[in-house]
């Protein structure tokens, strides 16, 4: 590209110019581009990276997302919900692994009444000195003032596409304005806000993914995951095809150059589109990795798309592996808990 250097070099890019470097293609100017991300990132986050221990508590849904494997119309899910107890050993074992995060993660499931998800955010916090994180959809604003105030740190909640025609296809009952809204409502009550999008979703472009990156920039957030679409069986998008790989991590590493200090991960689903997907997530501009800790009679279940990497291996085992292949990368995990860098 014609003054591709001048533009990584900027610090305020237009849509067009976001447009520009996804659209990258040539492997001497991905491979700037990457080069790039990795300079910021480092910037800000030296050569360390963040682990996140997730706990993958209920795969039962409200929803009923065209793309997601539990959604409340596929009646082939076997449904399940951890007890509390269960919740609480396995927060236990991420802090003994020296994860400092926990993330509290499932469908959109109501059982869960704000009070329950209290009680186990303050559990955890009197017990272990972590961040926690939540991932439990759009719920009423008065549940998220609770979990604030019993000391909940962030919440993710991915926009997953800044079309809203592509978000009605995608949502038949949701609404992209309350999306945006509960995102505004959350950071405004003191948690660190994260979003993100899918990238290859039917009909999706290249300019909606710069859209994608220029709402997540307004907003402002804290973190922002982008991943692949991987199409999950019995779900009206069983047949579309995954997500392409380069455009994903071109749109990780523009990402990056552009939200400069939040955090971003490597996502599992990035594993199962390329063996060393993590990697390659990584040397594009992430700085942070979710290890999976749902135990492994629930793991299989939590079946938002097909072929989930780490499905029978312990969460040792995954970490080990994690950080070997780190190594080979220079890059080593954090022992701090990573909180948001922004102001």
């Amino acid at each position: 590209m014609k003054n591709l250097d001048v533009i990584l070099n900027k610090d305020e890019f237009t849509r067009d110019e976001i447009i520009q470097l996804l659209k990258l293609d040539e492997v001497d100017e991905i491979q700037n581009l990457y080069n790039k991300a990795t300079q910021i990132r480092e910037k800000y986050f030296g050569n360390e990276i963040h682990l996140r221990g997730i706990i993958e508590f209920s795969n039962y849904c409200r929803q009923d997302c065209t793309y997601c494997g539990i959604r409340k119309s596929n009646e082939f899910v076997e449904r399940y919900r951890m007890t509390k107890q269960e919740i609480l050993e396995v927060a236990k074992s991420i802090y003994e692994a020296e994860v400092n995060t926990i993330v509290l993660q499932s469908g959109e499931d109501l059982h869960f009444k704000k009070e329950d998800i209290a009680e186990i955010i303050t559990e955890i916090k009197s017990q272990f000195d972590v961040a926690i994180t939540l991932s439990l959809g759009e719920r009423p604003f008065a549940d998220y003032d609770l979990w604030r105030k019993c000391g909940a740190d962030r919440y993710l909640l991915k926009h997953e596409t800044a079309n809203t025609e592509i978000y009605k296809q995608i949502h038949p009952y949701q609404q992209f304005e309350n999306k945006i809204a509960h995102l505004k409502y959350l950071k405004s009550i003191g948690f660190q806000v994260g979003s993100g999008n899918i990238v290859g979703l039917p009909n999706q472009t290249i300019e909606d993914i710069a859209d994608d990156i220029i709402l997540c920039n307004q907003l402002d957030v804290d973190m922002v995951s982008f991943s692949p679409f991987i199409h999950a069986e019995n779900t009206p998008l069983a047949n579309q095809p995954n997500g392409n790989l380069k455009l994903l991590l071109n749109t990780m590493a523009v990402a990056r150059i552009v939200l400069k200090n939040s955090h971003i991960p490597s996502t599992s689903a990035l594993a199962t589109l390329d063996e060393k997907g993590r990697e390659k997530g990584i040397i594009a501009g992430a700085n942070v990795i979710m290890p999976c800790f749902t135990p492994n009679l629930y793991r299989k279940n939590y079946s938002i798309y097909e072929n989930k990497r780490c499905i029978s291996e312990s969460p040792q085992t995954i970490i080990e592996n994690i950080i070997n292949r780190l190594k080979n990368i220079n890059v080593f995990v954090s022992k701090s808990i990573g909180h948001t860098l922004k102001g």
